[in-house]
């Protein structure tokens, strides 16, 4: 994401000192769907009222598929 002009990865997006694992399949589902990058980085971090939290926590919590499942009824 862009903040400021600069190119800054959200610390959420970080497990370990590497990109979590989760991302690249739900990123990619997501922009299958329509999102631009931009939109599909708010929705991982905005609360989505779906799944009770946002997504990014959701994912930390191991749920996944519950993920991707509200992310390709998205589109």
């Amino acid at each position: 994401m862009r903040r400021d002009g600069v190119l800054k990865v959200p610390a959420d997006f970080i497990k370990n000192g590497e990109a979590l694992p989760e991302l690249r399949g739900t990123v990619i589902l997501l922009e299958d769907s329509g999102f631009t990058l931009d939109e599909a980085l708010s929705w991982l971090l905005d609360e989505e009222e779906s799944l009770g939290t946002a997504p990014i926590d959701a994912l930390l919590a191991g749920r996944k598929a519950e993920v991707r499942r509200v992310a390709q009824a998205l589109a």
